[in-house]
């Protein structure tokens, strides 16, 4: 059982925040939160004087390493042997879709649906149109 719960494996690295910098900052700021055993209403609320964008971004980043975390315990155990189907119980199939080369929505194993949307989120959270490193820029700007 401690090797399912090991808080150190992961599917894929951890992203990380460059010290030094405000999303580093505000990282810092939204695991104190969250570790503290506030509300969670509270935790997630925009900082007053920190950009929205910045705080949203720093999210969706902790948020695709705790999926990592949570996928990476179990991703031995699911094979394409033993989730032949990304489902959501016996009445949701997800199929996939990247209009490259799966055109149309596609039945796949789990783990190679999840390959495929941890390569897809990765490719979007490292767009810098989407989520610029520099902070205070918006794709507006």
């Amino acid at each position: 059982l401690k090797q399912v719960f090991n808080k150190d494996k992961t599917f894929r690295p951890k992203r990380k925040f460059e010290p030094g910098t405000q999303r580093f900052e505000l990282h810092k700021r939204a695991q104190a939160s969250l570790n503290s055993g506030v509300d969670l209403k509270a935790a997630v609320q925009l900082p007053s004087g920190e950009d929205q964008n910045d705080w949203v971004a720093v999210h969706v980043v902790d948020f695709f390493n705790r999926i990592n975390l949570i996928y990476g315990t179990i991703c031995e155990f699911c094979t394409e042997r033993t989730c032949p189907v990304m489902s959501g119980g016996p009445k949701y199939e997800y199929r996939w879709q990247d209009d490259l080369k799966y055109k149309k929505p596609t039945a796949l194993p789990a783990p190679q649906y999840m390959n495929l949307l941890m390569d897809w989120i990765e490719v979007q959270i490292n767009n810098e149109d989407i989520f610029p490193t520099s902070v205070g820029k918006s794709k507006e700007e």
